[in-house]
């Protein structure tokens, strides 16, 4: 073997000087040698280097040993080939997140119109003749007023910068909290090498040139290297080349493996030979980061081709340049171009972009009309009424006019559009994003977590989700005996223990161990595959140990390995004897296993003859009772080739595995987590139905659903095998037909012996389903490699934090850090919560709203002014909706929650009883707002407000006005915070302290403004009895309230909902038009017109920026480097033509160990 220089310090301690020269070869030299492939490769190391081992030795390591791990030795292999790191994009400024809140069109239209204002009122005509320019243009005499003119359009200036620095202030704060996460999963991520001999785990970012790292099938490389040594590899390098077929790896053929691929079947050794940016990944990044000038112009190209600018460019987080990475390749390499659509608009967004399109489209038109009447108005009066003529000198003060009435337009369109809603979506997705983390979901994608309010279903693994993970052999049928517990070693016959004991140690992944526990009297500690960790145990529990035979027979030795994979169901390992022969080991799902076994050893360990009769025999007496038991049945078997009968064609797998004798068939039990049954009856009274999906046998699998309240005693539902699910749902050309899925899966519960395939057509069979009143949404986890597909395809996919390998997390949407389905209830939780919150933001946004358009509409065509002024109507808009959507979106979700049925895909955002209390309370405000606008002077005794000169100084009439209006809006913000008609409006109020701040912060800034408000404010200061009269004209809100919800809402069929999700016939329209870019059916309506007024109206396009940056770092969150994977199309079958589909859903099906079910076999 190569000597290890590495080992030594001494060797190391070269001095500083050329680095490269340090070792025997060069950056240069190994890049080069990366960009090769397969016989190329192979031909350019046999020419330059020799072989792998030399390689290793002009590295300075050891194949065997590894490095020495001296930082000395570290920091030199720094300097000369670099650290394993992909500098991030850099972060914006805060002053370019500013300008991009800037750009906002209604703020742009603001500061034009306060600007003009502004202009206007420093402008005094030269000596013209007041009186002639008409009586509206009275007041102008008082000098004094005239100069405070300029007050009014430095307010609205004032307001818009607030607005701006609010935004932006926000969208940097979450960058700045999505950088932190992001870094710390990448620190998180870890990856496991060999240093001084010993078997490490490390992080990513530590990984150097020249460490040897072990592969197995789920992993994600983190660095570029070349194959030592393989069993059965193959990798998916369409996340490099955009092919998706498997490659195989070996030494002879192609050893070269490259950073972003993942490892879909086998294991491995590599010496690392790039890192960081001169890795091939590093590379490609290196080629975008040079062309920022190009970015830019990308950037503007989205922005053109999206006519509403909804998805404004994501934070430059490594998703963009994952995107642009993509681009780059194919024009490159001009790769056949998969088309995959741009990831669906969840639920929500859907409904909320149609529902902001409704009100934008009324508000312009409202906003339009008020200043078309005013206009109309004056120009009528002065002209057709007064019969003045236009004078020269009067222009100015009728422009002033002009600009004050389209100010008192711009205002009834601020108003109208609910500018706080994105805030709202915003704040309560983040807060429930930070607090899923608590309850151990960790959100990829921003928008999951909203989503799985919506479920409808959850198809679930059992391994490790429902079930401990902690696998231990309870029963055994060893030599003609069933022992129902685990035997003395001494009844047993020592040939056979020796058999089995060998069998177990050499056919397992040598990664799979049980160390000592980590605090005394724990459980020891099973790492690497669970199954195989149980067949360990028994190993130790018939008192002998598996370690020195692994030590006497390395992995270099084994002849050749058939890896576990979901197709195969079993693994199997040949050994080369000394005299010429061969011996394998076989172990694997009973029923598979014994189907190849021709003898079993008896009680004296010699074989016997093993016939089908005596097969069936054993499946009744011994298999079907272990598995009805729960247990998890697992043969264990051996076969010997002769010398004499010369070398079999170890590639005619079907000849190999056959002809075995078994040695024995153990029960491996894996208990039921305690807290599963309570949250499985949790999700069934939520109206979620949970349905497992396992690659365990269909006995084993109904016990455990009897066990965890999948299945309950008397009831009519369905458990299938795959086979038998394949049959039922496709016709006579093997296709699936949705016709015959659909009258499957409304009864299925447990689907067992399933390929990852079956899991991926019951997902979208389910989704697509149109059977019943509403659309299926569909949550599912996973945790295997080959689960990819179905988490992809699924609404909201969820992967094992623990258990799970990068390809899932990478599918995924969320993550569950402790592996437990009582956390997926959680998420459900937070789910709802969010949809409900946001309800709640609705239902007091939309009644500000409409009061206050209405008010700002009438108020101003019948007394030529708006009765709340712009400034008072932004603070409004300001305070009631970002501290209303901070006080709402922030309610702590509650056990209530899940005792209501899901609202599902189509239900209305806002509900026919929601409609009810919008209408019901803006009709007891406006009431309210227009018996004080018209008769408040008498009702308070004060001077009246109306028809006031221009400039002329607020009044205590308005004031009044606006404070009964903002008290009113508070009183109802307690209203919103329920939305089903409850009745205890205060129920868990205290356990909501933003909310209690909130309310009495807005309470204390209004008696400010009031007070202290003066000129720029519009108010006069109120005497203590006009305070108390507001307060309890407010207060008459709640009352209200509660006549509201008594009345029933089914006598009120009138009423319409709004905000609804797609229905059928626009999903159908959206199946035909697949090819092209999905477009949500709400832009399309935009892009008929108004598009550039709707990007400004609907302030959507600020937050969903600070969205999607949520959304852009969580995408890569898992696996910082690499998106676009075999299972990004792979995801979306129907993007593939029929034919094809076929084919590659096989491929997947070879992709990788079944899931945890059956992470090394069955």
């Amino acid at each position: 073997m190569a000597n290890n220089t590495a080992d030594h310090p001494q060797g190391n301690s070269v001095a500083e000087g050329s680095h490269d020269g340090d070792f025997g070869i060069t950056m240069e030299e190994l890049k080069a040698l990366m960009e090769l492939r397969s016989a190329e490769a192979v031909t350019k190391i046999r020419d330059c280097q020799g072989d792998v081992q030399t390689i290793c030795r002009r590295l300075k390591t050891s194949p065997i040993e590894g490095l020495s791990g001296n930082p000395t030795d570290l920091e030199k292999r720094h300097a000369a080939f670099g650290k394993n790191f992909i500098p991030p994009k850099k972060a914006k400024t805060f002053l370019q997140l500013v300008w991009e809140a800037l750009q906002d069109v209604t703020l742009i239209i603001l500061e034009i119109a306060a600007i003009i204002s502004l202009g206007l009122s420093f402008y005094h005509p030269p000596g013209g003749n007041a009186e002639a320019c008409g009586q509206a243009a009275g007041g102008i005499e008082d000098e004094g007023e005239a100069q405070a003119g300029w007050i009014e359009g430095a307010a609205i200036l004032f307001s818009v910068i607030i607005v701006v620095l609010v935004t932006a202030f926000n969208d940097w704060s979450k960058e700045k909290q999505f950088r932190g996460l992001q870094s710390r999963i990448e620190q998180e991520q870890k990856f496991t090498v060999i240093r001084k001999g010993q078997v490490i785990q490390i992080p990513v970012a530590e990984i150097v040139v020249g460490d040897i790292a072990q592969i197995k099938y789920g992993d994600l490389l983190p660095a570029d290297g070349i194959l030592i040594q393989g069993n059965d590899l193959k990798l998916d390098e369409s996340s490099l080349t955009g092919e998706s077929d498997q490659v195989r790896k070996s030494l002879d053929k192609d050893p070269m493996l490259l950073s972003g691929t993942h490892v879909m079947e086998g294991s491995g050794r590599m010496v690392v030979s790039a890192v960081g940016l001169n890795s091939q990944t590093g590379i490609i990044f290196t080629l975008l980061g040079s062309s920022e000038h190009d970015e830019e112009k990308k950037v503007k190209k989205a922005k053109t081709q999206d006519g509403i600018a909804l998805e404004i460019q994501p934070l430059k987080s490594e998703e963009a340049t994952e995107s642009e990475e993509k681009e780059e390749k194919e024009e490159v390499k001009q790769v056949k171009k998969v088309n995959v659509t741009k990831r669906e608009k969840s639920v929500l967004q859907g409904k909320l972009t149609r529902l902001a399109v409704q009100i934008g489209k009324a508000g312009l038109f409202m906003s339009a009309l008020t200043v078309i009447i005013l206009i109309l108005y004056f120009v009528i009066n002065t002209f057709a009424i007064q019969g003045l003529s236009w004078v020269a000198e009067c222009t100015p003060i009728y422009i002033q006019y002009f600009v004050k009435f389209f100010i008192i337009g711009v205002t009834v369109l601020v108003v109208a559009v609910p500018e706080g809603l994105p805030l709202a979506v915003t704040i309560s997705l983040a807060y429930s994003v930070k607090k899923m983390m608590k309850d151990n979901n960790l959100v990829r994608h921003l928008d999951a977590c909203e989503t799985m309010g919506n479920a409808t279903a959850i198809c679930s693994d059992k391994t490790g989700t429902l079930t401990m993970n902690r696998m231990t052999v309870v029963q055994a049928y060893i030599g003609d005996t069933h022992y129902k517990n685990i035997p003395e070693p001494d009844v047993i016959n020592p040939g056979t223990v020796d058999s089995l004991i060998n069998s177990i140690s050499v056919n397992s992944a040598y990664t799979t161990k049980i160390l000592p526990p980590e605090k005394e009297g724990g459980l020891p500690r099973h790492v690497g595959n669970k199954t195989e960790c149980a067949l360990l145990g028994l190993v130790l529990n018939l008192k002998r140990d598996y370690q020195p035979i692994r030590d006497e027979i390395p992995e270099e030795k084994m002849y050749k390995v058939y890896t576990f994979n979901s197709s195969r169901k079993s693994m199997s390992t040949v050994l080369q004897n000394p005299d010429g022969g061969f011996r394998m080991y076989s172990k694997g799902a009973s029923e598979i296993v014994l189907r190849k076994c021709s003898r079993i050893l008896d009680a004296q360990g010699q074989p016997r003859v093993f016939k089908a009769k005596d097969r069936e025999e054993m499946v009744m007496k011994v298999i079907e009772p272990m598995a009805c038991d729960g247990l998890r049945t697992i043969c264990v078997a051996y076969r010997d080739f002769p010398a004499e009968a010369g070398e079999p064609n170890w590639d005619n797998e079907n000849d190999i595995l056959n002809e075995l004798t078994c040695i024995a068939v153990v029960g491996i039990e894996d208990p039921v987590r305690p807290e599963v049954p309570e949250a499985i009856s949790k999700c069934q009274r939520a109206g979620i139905t949970v349905r497992m999906v396992t690659g365990d046998n269909i006995n084993t699998a109904r016990a455990i659903a009897t066990k965890c309240g999948i299945l309950l005693p008397g009831e009519d539902f369905m458990c299938l095998e795959g086979k038998e699910f394949n049959r039922l749902i496709r016709n006579d050309k093997g296709e699936v037909e949705q016709e015959r899925l659909d009258k499957v899966w409304p009864k299925l519960r447990v689907l067992a012996r399933s390929s990852p395939t079956d899991k991926h057509t019951l997902v979208k069979g389910i989704i697509d389903s149109m059977v019943g009143e509403t659309r299926q949404v569909v949550a599912v986890t996973g945790d295997g490699t080959n689960d990819g597909p179905a988490l992809k395809k699924a609404d909201v996919g969820f992967a094992m934090g623990i258990a799970g390998t990068d390809v899932a997390k990478e599918a995924s949407d969320i993550i569950l850090t402790d592996d437990n389905f009582t956390s997926i209830v959680k998420a459900v939780m937070w789910g709802r919560n969010v949809y409900d919150s946001i309800s709640k933001f609705l239902q007091f946004q939309l009644t500000v709203n409409v009061v206050a358009v209405i008010v700002a509409f009438t108020g101003a065509c019948i007394t030529q002014d708006s009765p709340l002024k712009a400034v008072q109507m932004l603070w409004v808009n300001l305070i009631m909706d970002t501290l209303a959507s901070l006080a709402l979106a922030t309610e702590p979700p509650t056990e209530s929650l899940l005792l209501r049925k899901p609202y599902g895909r189509n239900k209305p955002l806002i509900s026919r009883t929601m409609m009810k209390n919008i209408l019901g309370h803006a009709v007891f405000q406006l009431i309210i707002i227009f018996t004080l606008l018209f008769a408040g002077e008498k009702i308070f005794d004060i001077d009246s407000g109306r028809n006031s000169p221009l400039h002329s100084p607020p009044s205590e009439h308005y004031t009044i006005v606006f404070n009964v209006f903002v008290m009113m809006q508070l009183f109802n913000e307690i209203n919103a915070r329920k939305i089903h008609g409850e009745r205890n409006v205060f129920e868990g109020v205290y356990k909501n302290p933003i909310f209690c701040s909130v309310v009495l912060g807005t309470f204390a800034l209004q008696i400010i403004i009031v007070q202290f408000g003066g000129k720029p404010f519009s108010c006069a200061p109120l005497t203590i009895d006009q305070w108390l009269w507001c307060v309890f004209i407010g207060m008459g809100e709640l009352l209200w309230g509660q006549l509201i919800s008594a009345i029933p809402t089914h006598h009120l069929k009138f009423l319409k909902e709004a905000g609804h999700g797609s229905t059928k016939e626009e999903i159908h329209k959206e199946e035909m038009t697949e090819d092209m870019d999905e477009i949500d059916h709400a832009e399309m309506e935009l892009r008929r017109g108004q598009i550039l007024w709707f990007r400004g109206l609907n302030r959507i396009q600020t937050q969903i920026k600070v969205v999607n940056a949520f959304r852009s770092s969580l995408f890569e969150v898992e696996s910082p480097h690499y998106r676009s994977s075999i299972h990004s199309f792979m995801a979306h079958p129907e993007f593939v033509p029929q034919s094809e589909e076929e084919a590659r859903t096989s491929i997947i099906e070879e992709a990788g160990e079944e899931s945890g079910e059956i992470e090394a076999f069955p």
